[in-house]
């Protein structure tokens, strides 16, 4: 059969399985919390921007918030990047090298799981390699003005949107265009000006929501990449994250691509195409390795620049085996290992039915099961809990424990519109989007309860509806403007009439907000098994907690994890 023939069958039938198999496993944290990022669109978020949200709003609404939805355009999106990256290493090297590269990265177990799950890789990745071949095709056309590249400019601003890596790419572009005489000339050309200005474009949502929230997202990245900590040299940490790519990438695929590296920077200084791949990728290897050294990180994130050295390791081994028999031994093996590594990687319980001891807490895909099974035991004690003791909502310990709960959950209830299913406990300090939407601890303005109860259609005695709409007209409009002492307490003697729930006071309520959970009890839900009490703001906030359920979430006679559930009772607000 003609390679290529071969390879889109290959790509086919392996997008329908994964179309599939997406179904047969539970949500991860993350896709949980992305969901939730979709239900509260916003012009970008705590940690990202805004495109994994927009990717999860649209596949939602056509096909539905359940999990084939949730992941359908990972397959997709996995199934693009192949047929770019067969398309640009065949104009670069022909059809053997890309056919190769292709299935070689098919083979990658990390890459394999990101066509599965919808996270921001796989929005990165497609946009990555996109962007990649239309700077490709700019330069083709260079110095004439093309419109490769404002393409190139917004592809990279999509991918920016998603993960925020894939601003690198410049970087890569400037320094590819100052390293190569033949090419220095286009950075005096308007198409580079023009991709930078397309780029910019995209990134304004970004900017506008981070000047409104303090600039939250640099102090995260700040701490993430472990720039916040004291200085210090840490060799483990680099040997760690190397460890961890050879793991993630396969040991003999990854080793091909560290030659290539050696040997793609002795081909670079005289031939085009080697320079214009390691430009794509020795950036961000060198800023995650050099990082490592210091706190290492995610494998995931070098995730990018193994598109371009991928080509450069097919290109380096089939060299490699013009010269050495071995070599297309050792190409046969490393895709055979990287196929098993990766079938191994979807299904764990493989390698323990074979009879190998692989503990679930050393195990990457625990976090995406028994979520469901936890969600439903958790419903029974909630249900049992209010039988007797009344409406109670829900805190969970971190962000992927309330997404994933919530989403698994047979009954969730939102408190009140837009609030999520599950809180985060309260906080001073943003640690994640949580905190940007409504919490348990924030106040309800007074005037929003009294422009829901003048709803037309409310069951207000007339006189009360008039003197209320009355008081309301004469409140200040402008958020700074404090009404004088007449003015509100007509204003909360009229809301008081009509809403006598609230107990508000008269002479007493200096602020015009409220809590809605003030007296009321709570369940507090942690997955974590030494965490023997709530957090000590509980104590601060609650006047009572205690434990009332303990159970292990289990898989094949062993423990994924194990949930605690404490009820507290009597809510009220911290004294500042």
């Amino acid at each position: 059969m003609n390679p290529r023939r071969f390879l889109f069958l290959f790509l086919g039938v392996l997008t329908v399985f994964r179309l599939v198999y997406i179904t047969q496993v539970e949500l991860f944290p993350d896709e949980a919390y992305y969901l939730q990022w979709s239900e509260h669109l916003d012009l970008s978020y705590f940690s990202k921007g805004p495109g994994i949200a927009l990717a999860l709003w649209l596949s939602t609404h056509i096909f539905g918030p359940t999990v084939f939805g949730i992941r359908v355009f990972s397959p997709l999106l996995a199934l693009g990047t192949s047929l770019l990256m067969f398309s640009f290493a065949r104009r670069l090297y022909g059809e053997t090298v890309a056919v190769w590269t292709v299935l070689m990265l098919s083979c990658a177990p990390i890459l394999e799981v990101g066509s599965l799950v919808m996270t921001i890789d796989p929005l990165s990745l497609f946009f990555w390699m996109a962007a990649l071949y239309t700077f490709w095709l700019a330069l083709e056309k260079s110095p004439a003005f093309s419109v490769w590249w404002p393409a190139t400019g917004a592809l990279i601003g999509l991918g920016f949107l998603a993960k925020y890596t894939n601003a690198m790419q410049l970087l890569s572009i400037l320094l590819l265009l100052v390293f190569t005489p033949k090419y220095r000339r286009v950075l005096r050309r308007p198409g580079f000006y023009a991709m930078l200005g397309v780029f910019l474009v995209f990134t304004a949502p970004v900017i506008i929501w981070n000047a409104q929230h303090a600039w939250i997202t640099l102090l995260h990245l700040r701490a993430r990449g472990g720039l916040d900590e004291p200085r210090r040299f840490n060799p483990m940490g680099f040997l760690e994250y190397f460890g961890a790519h050879l793991l993630v990438y396969s040991p003999i695929i990854f080793g091909a691509m560290v030659a290539a590296l050696v040997w793609a920077w002795k081909k670079s200084r005289s031939h085009f195409k080697p320079r214009f791949l390691l430009a794509f990728a020795l950036p961000l290897y060198v800023m995650y390795f050099g990082l490592a050294f210091k706190k290492a990180g995610e494998p995931n994130w070098t995730a990018p620049a193994t598109l371009s050295l991928a080509i450069l390791a097919v290109v380096f081994w089939l060299e490699l085996m013009r010269q050495k028999k071995w070599a297309a031994s050792l190409a046969v093996v490393g895709l055979i290992l990287g196929g098993l590594e990766c079938v191994a990687t979807l299904d764990t319980d493989v390698i323990r039915r074979a009879g190998l001891a692989f503990s679930y807490d050393r195990d990457p895909s625990t976090r995406a099961r028994g979520w469901q099974t936890a969600s439903e035991r958790i419903q029974e004690i909630r249900d049992a809990y209010e039988a007797e003791h009344g409406p109670v909502f829900l805190i969970a310990n971190k962000y992927g424990t309330a997404a994933s709960v919530g989403y698994y959950l047979p009954h969730p209830r939102r408190e009140f519109p837009d609030h999520p299913p599950i809180y985060v406990p309260e906080s001073a300090w943003p640690d994640n989007q949580f905190y940007f939407w409504p919490r348990y601890d924030g106040l309800v303005d007074y005037t929003d309860v009294a422009r829901e109860k003048l709803r037309p259609g409310s069951n207000l005695d007339p006189a009360v509806r008039t003197e209320l709409a009355a008081a309301l007209q004469a409140m200040p409009t402008a958020e700074n403007v404090m009404p004088n002492d007449e003015i509100r307490i007509r204003f909360l003697r009229a809301l008081k009439a009509a809403s006598p729930e609230l107990g508000i006071e008269d002479y007493y309520t200096e602020s015009l907000g409220y809590s809605p959970f003030v007296g009321r009890n709570a369940l507090y839900i942690t997955d974590r098994d030494d965490e023997s009490r709530p957090p000590d703001v509980f104590e601060r906030t609650f006047a009572h907690s205690e434990m009332i359920a303990c159970f292990n979430v289990l898989r094949r006679g062993g423990s994924l994890r194990q949930i605690r559930v404490f009820a507290c009772t009597g809510y009220h607000l911290q004294e500042l």
